[in-house]
């Protein structure tokens, strides 16, 4: 059942939203060449739960940790190893936190070192399709109109494989709540938006094939060419006019500019 949310509902999600992207940009800080990402997972969750709040992946479904760290052709859901990450590793992380009973989801792509003009264009690309996405989300549009501006920013002018298998979602009481939001679609299909809906909208861009597949962890979803894949997110709530966006990728942004360990896209 889909729900709208109260503005006092809102606020609760927007203070777990922005715990989230507290917690991503930790990472950004923290984020070089030789360092794990079981190091990184331990930080950011120890970080929730300093402030007073639940790693809303850990233990979700049977999810191991407290981030989604994906590297490289890895689309979403790998679980942080031990391997240490290396100069040229795109760097995919998806987090979420419970607070006061409600939910808070974003995700952001980082590039570590020297990354190929090609796949910082794959990065750049994806966050627009993210913002053109965004744009659509307001009453009276429909969630194909999300799904078609984000496919056709990523594939039909850019060329990239949309993933299909996974899509944004319903967020607030739950993790994840109806509706569904693909990263493709037909322009108003789909159910009709309302104030007060709360959305995950997140898309999953690769540079070569849509195809994906998921590896032998029953978790990890990488690319079936191996390509590279990238993965941005914001939970938005629907206004009469405009989405506005609960989650905050400037904190994010900031943390890439003072490590000069990483390559922003702006």
């Amino acid at each position: 059942m889909i729900y709208l949310k109260s503005e006092e509902e809102i606020q609760k999600i927007r203070h777990s939203c922005q715990l989230v992207s507290r917690s991503l940009a930790l990472v950004g800080q923290l984020l070089r060449p030789g360092i794990t990402g079981s190091e990184l997972d331990a930080q950011a969750g120890q970080f929730i739960r300093d402030h007073a709040a639940i790693p809303a992946f850990k233990g979700y479904n049977g999810f191991p940790a407290s981030l989604c760290i994906s590297i490289n052709e890895q689309v979403v859901h790998g679980i942080p190893s031990a391997l240490p990450m290396k100069d040229g590793d795109v760097v995919s992380v998806d987090c979420g936190v419970l607070c006061e009973g409600y939910y808070g989801d974003a995700a952001y792509t980082f590039a570590i070192g020297e990354v190929g003009a090609e796949i910082l264009q794959l990065m750049r690309v994806t966050l627009e399709s993210l913002a053109l996405g965004i744009a659509q989300a307001h009453e009276g549009n429909r969630i194909g109109d999300i799904s078609f501006a984000i496919q056709e920013h990523a594939e039909q002018r850019h060329g990239y494989g949309v993933v299909r298998e996974l899509v944004g979602h319903g967020i607030g009481k739950q993790l994840h709540e109806p509706p569904e939001v693909p990263n493709f679609g037909k322009r108003g299909s789909g159910i009709s938006l309302k104030e007060g809906l709360v959305l995950a909208i997140e898309p999953m861009i690769n540079l070569g094939t849509r195809r994906v597949k998921q590896l032998k962890d029953g978790w990890t979803i990488i690319t079936q060419d191996k390509k590279v894949s990238a993965h941005y997110e914001h939970t938005v709530v629907v206004r009469r006019d405009r989405a506005e966006i609960l989650s905050d990728h400037a904190v994010i942004e900031d943390s890439v500019k003072n490590n000069k360990e990483l390559t922003g896209i702006a």
